[in-house]
């Protein structure tokens, strides 16, 4: 089963393009779609896909049952019920009245942004993953769940756009360095941390210099989002070190979430890095 955005390829243009992965993948995405109606709605492995979030001008109105609308949740896993899975649907977001919001929606606005809760071996983790969504959704999404603020709740943060200062503000840190502004209302967005909470920089190492992304100004931030719940700010191309990157894998057990040491074939726990451990939220 793939799982694919239709929004995410109609709003490419010649500033922000496809690359043949991604055209690849676009036809793949197309192909299980023709299937699926030529099918009467029955497929197989392989043929499978859910598409996430309602394409625009009617296009994906009679595709209900593979449908997941924006706000929704996704609770099965290639035509199953999971019941340790859940995924909560809170990106791309459809236009609104605004026609301004045209120019801003763009591929990288567009982003596929799923809020996972996960349970296995009596733990839980809440996962919060982003794409390259930039700082307009963030406002956006804010707006859209302050009151209920738990959907955005995460024990880790994959960082959006490669820990972008863009996801956190619309000034340039090349340009402003220092000078620069959060956006608050982005920034409260992606502050919903749970105790002892990772964000995750996927990238190459963070320098201190006008690098966005990724980007040092971002990183400081996060940091500063994690102090208060005593959590822990990491990046991909310096775990374990910056000379010998290597994968960086959580377990998910009973105290909540932990990282594997990468430095050990067997999964030993790093008891400092535990993570969480709350009661699932109802969201």
């Amino acid at each position: 089963e793939i799982w694919s955005s239709p929004l995410i390829f109609r709003r490419a243009s010649k500033n922000h393009t496809l690359c043949l992965d991604a055209k690849k993948f676009n036809t793949e995405a197309k192909r299980r779609v023709s299937r699926y109606r030529e099918s009467g709605l029955s497929v197989s492995d392989g043929d499978r896909i859910q598409i996430l979030g309602r394409d625009e001008n009617g296009k994906t109105d009679d595709l209900t049952e593979i449908l997941v609308e924006v706000d929704g949740l996704i609770e099965k896993v290639n035509g199953h019920d999971d019941p340790g899975m859940s995924a909560r649907l809170l990106a791309p977001l459809p236009l609104s009245d605004d026609e301004s919001e045209e120019a801003t929606l763009t591929k990288n606005n567009s982003s596929v942004i799923l809020r996972f809760t996960i349970t296995a071996a009596g733990g839980s983790c809440r996962y919060l993953t982003c794409g390259d969504a930039e700082v307009a959704i963030w406002e956006r999404l804010w707006d859209r769940h302050k009151n209920r603020a738990y959907w955005l709740e995460y024990d880790i943060l994959l960082s959006p756009h490669h820990c972008s200062w863009h996801s956190l503000s619309y000034d340039n840190w090349s340009e402003k360095g220092e000078d620069v502004e959060v956006n608050k209302n982005a920034r409260s967005a992606l502050s919903q941390a749970l105790s002892g909470a990772n964000i995750v920089a996927s990238s190459k190492p963070i320098k201190d210099d006008d690098s966005d992304p990724p980007c040092v100004r971002a990183k400081r931030e996060y940091e500063d989002i994690l102090e208060p719940v005593t959590g822990e700010f990491r990046c991909t191309g310096e775990y374990p070190s910056k000379g010998k990157p290597a994968p960086m894998e959580y377990e998910i057990g009973r105290n909540g979430l932990a990282l594997k040491s990468a430095a050990l074939a067997a999964p030993t726990i790093i008891s400092s890095s535990a993570v969480g451990g709350q009661p699932l939220p109802h969201g």
